[in-house]
């Protein structure tokens, strides 16, 4: 177990150090920027490390992974984040140890999300997720709605009882016009985000980037990024 925690100590160190050289090539401050840990696939005992660390958001991207996790951990300082492609049916789960949901991308589960947290008694933060990949209309390879449907999307989310709009998020595309250029992706996101600001002005958060490109989102101006593999390693899947 030490040898873990020094290896997560040494691993987060460096992803600080990296995130601290991009604000600064920025012109941002530190704490302009927030690190979320991408939990996925690692267990409890890593996340209980973590927070001993200094980690205070985690992220997670399957419930019958992250629903007993989340148990497990119930007594530390953490704020979950649900990062994945939502079914409705898990809805009711995730919305019972989510604190913020990334991945809203279609009015039925923004019905579903304030349905369960009205039940819960609960306010959740949502994102809408973005598909830079989508054409109008569509939905991305990985979730995510087209530009044009995010005003109308986040509308229905500010009008939902339990419901906050908290911002956007998006994945950097495999496909499409942004395919291989992640900053340019991140530009765009940030256009989205002042656009969305105008008529929702404490939609403030823009989560972007991961190991392999934080440096680009923090330069594009993201406020959140989601960083799994260069804290964690890479190791097998649960299960």
């Amino acid at each position: 177990m030490t040898e873990r925690k020094d290896e997560l100590a040494a691993n987060l160190a460096r992803v600080e150090e990296r995130i601290a050289a991009a604000c600064a090539a920025a012109g941002r401050p530190r704490e302009d920027v927030t690190l979320i840990v991408v939990t996925k696939t690692y267990p409890a005992a890593d996340v209980r490390t973590l927070s001993g660390l200094g980690v205070r958001q985690v992220a997670e991207n399957r419930d019958q992974d992250a629903a007993p996790k989340a148990a497990e951990c119930a007594d530390l300082p953490l704020s979950w984040h649900f990062v994945g492609q939502l079914q409705t049916n898990k809805v009711r789960s995730v919305v019972g140890y989510a604190d913020v949901v990334q991945s809203v991308d279609r009015s039925r589960l923004v019905t579903a999300l304030s349905k369960e947290a009205v039940r819960a008694g609960r306010e959740l933060g949502c994102l809408i997720q973005v598909a830079l990949d989508a054409e109008a209309g569509d939905r991305g390879e990985r979730g995510g709605v087209a530009p044009d449907g995010i005003e109308e999307l986040a509308g229905l989310v500010a009008r939902s009882p339990g419901l906050r709009l908290d911002g956007l998020m998006t994945v950097a595309p495999l496909t499409g016009p942004y395919a291989g250029r992640q900053q340019a992706a991140f530009e765009r996101l940030m256009d989205l985000s002042t656009r969305l600001r105008g008529n929702h002005p404490a939609a403030t958060m823009v989560s972007a980037g991961m190991s392999a490109d934080l440096e680009q989102a923090v330069a594009a101006g993201a406020t959140h990024v989601r960083v799994g593999t260069a804290v964690l390693g890479v190791r097998p899947r649960l299960g």
